[in-house]
């Protein structure tokens, strides 16, 4: 990438704080309707959490492992058609899906929603019935959700309950209830949820609307992996932003945000630089946003009091691998789950304690042989752990690493022999790349109370300012972001929201 040290205009007609991909979505949109159009990011290339990194040969995904939409007419595909930088990104269908393993069965999940319910019931018989159903209710909230309004329910809820009825009916439910209400066996219960690290949650905390979601996306429209690692991806809308005339500043910090009258009209640069703006979009961490770019004393106290509730989600330690192993003879696909028991809030209860009872193991080169040498394979070993999980991570990091490997051992023996690289990173690490509170990975919490109406509107309170990104609607995840970017854009070029996946009239039948 480029560097300058300033911006190369005093003025644009919109700023982005945040070169994460909500931001970079919301920003190369709204380049590519004829807006002049800024993005600062702190870091020294674009992308966020969905950056990556270079070691030798070896180059490594910092954090995203699969994303859905990818396909043609997917929601990410036709942002990057509206971008026409498609050509850019080669995206690999994941399949199967995901391998799950317990201490007594494991699971080799296909994609496509039929295939889904198949191999499920498949392993559990007499639970067929209750396996349709579920997977049944998780595509009505999937479709009701694509085209929901962005609404109060505490005004509009009849209007809900007429054209959204699945959603009002399940917005306050957690997947551990749903999950007991349709199925029976514990076991089949484990594995159906097998995704809910995706979430941050476990069941009995986790929305359902938020969780099906996530799962019906990935299963009607794939789970993609692109090869080169996600950083593609971030360069691609970095590419349609800067093809339109927009422009992205490296190495940047915004120190504020300026506000007068209530009205959002430009930023500070941490250089000193002031740039106005009519409307500035901020994808950076929310409570920094309005505590610290804006300042409490200029929020409302009724939103400062709500934002101050608000609970960040969970962080993660993740180890990055390479070495010789059979790969396909120890039966690993791309993504696979290491579970020691059937109980996902007991997992997590002992994530909570520190204690590491559970992991992903990633291959992201069964999909991209090119990302390390001939004859080795790249690994993401991924356990989600809260920032205070040890007193200081400077000492406690290699403890964990070798703890997490450990496991790793347990369950695809062999493997350490053949590593010929291993590097960790801790909730400090996640806090010092993306300064998210605490390390978050998903932005806010996937709470009942925190996803739909109880996240972060696209608007602010504050006049001219909006958001795009995990701690907005409709929440994390590389999906949840873009589709935050698209409607974020919509909204400010003044087109209705509709059906996430399709970005085209954001930019009108000529194209601008």
């Amino acid at each position: 990438m480029r560097f300058h040290t300033e911006a190369r205009r005093d003025a644009y007609d919109v700023i982005v704080v945040g070169g994460g991909i909500g931001g970079l979505t919301a920003g190369a949109l709204l380049a590519k309707a004829g807006r002049s159009v800024l993005v600062v990011e702190r870091h020294d290339r674009p992308g966020g959490y969905a950056h990556a990194f270079r070691r030798g040969r070896l180059r490594f995904d910092s954090a995203v492992h699969l994303v859905g939409g990818c396909g043609p007419g997917g929601l990410v595909d036709r942002v990057l058609r509206t971008l026409g930088t498609s050509a850019a990104c080669e995206f690999a269908r994941i399949d199967p899906f995901y391998t799950t393993r317990f201490p007594d069965f494991a699971l080799r999940v296909p994609g496509g929603v039929e295939e889904f319910v198949e191999a499920h019931a498949e392993a559990f018989p007499d639970e067929e019935k209750g396996l349709r159903e579920l997977v049944q209710i998780c595509l009505d909230v999937w479709s009701e959700a694509e085209g929901a309004p962005d609404v109060n329910l505490a005004t509009d809820l009849p209007l809900l309950r007429r054209r959204h009825p699945t959603l009002v009916r399940f917005h306050r439910a957690t997947l551990g209830a749903v999950l007991r209400a349709e199925l029976r066996d514990p076991r089949l219960m484990a594995a159906f949820s097998t995704l809910w690290p995706y979430a941050g949650l476990p069941p009995s905390r986790l929305s359902f609307v938020y969780w099906a979601t996530l799962l019906t996306s990935y299963l009607v429209e794939g789970a993609w992996y692109c090869r080169g690692t996600f950083q593609q991806l971030a360069n691609a809308l970095a590419t349609g932003l800067r093809d339109a005339g927009g422009e992205l500043l490296l190495r940047s910090t915004v120190r504020r945000i300026l506000v007068r009258d209530g009205r959002a009209h430009g930023v500070v640069l941490e250089n000193g630089q002031r740039i106005a703006a009519p409307i500035v979009i901020s994808g950076a961490d929310a409570k920094q946003t309005f505590e610290e770019l804006v300042g409490r004393e200029l929020l409302p106290q009724p939103f400062a009091a709500r934002l101050a509730r608000m609970r960040p989600s969970v962080s993660a330690f993740v180890a990055y691998a390479a070495g010789r192993y059979d790969v396909r003879g120890a039966g690993l696909s791309h993504e696979n789950f290491f579970w020691t028991g059937h109980d996902h809030d007991a997992h997590a209860a002992a994530a909570a304690e520190g204690r590491i009872d559970w992991l992903t193991l990633t291959v992201p080169t069964l999909a991209d042989p090119s990302l390390a040498p001939p004859g080795e394979h790249a690994f993401v070993l991924t356990t989600l752990l809260p920032f205070d999980a040890a007193p200081s991570w400077r000492d406690a990091k290699e403890s964990f690493a070798e703890r997490l490997l450990a496991r790793a051992e347990e369950l695809a023996p062999g493997l350490r022999s053949g590593l010929t690289f291993f590097e960790a990173a801790t909730p400090r690490t996640m806090e010092r790349y993306t300064r998210n509170e605490r390390g978050a990975i998903y932005g806010f919490e996937h709470s009942p109370d925190q996803v739909g109406p109880g996240r972060l509107a696209l608007r602010s309170p504050v006049s001219g300012l909006l958001l795009a990104g995990h701690w907005a609607r409709p929440g994390g995840g590389i999906y949840g972001v873009v589709m935050s970017g698209v409607e974020t854009a919509r909204a400010i070029a003044g087109v209705p929201s509709g059906a996430a996946r399709d970005a085209g009239p954001l930019l009108g039948p000529e194209g601008r």
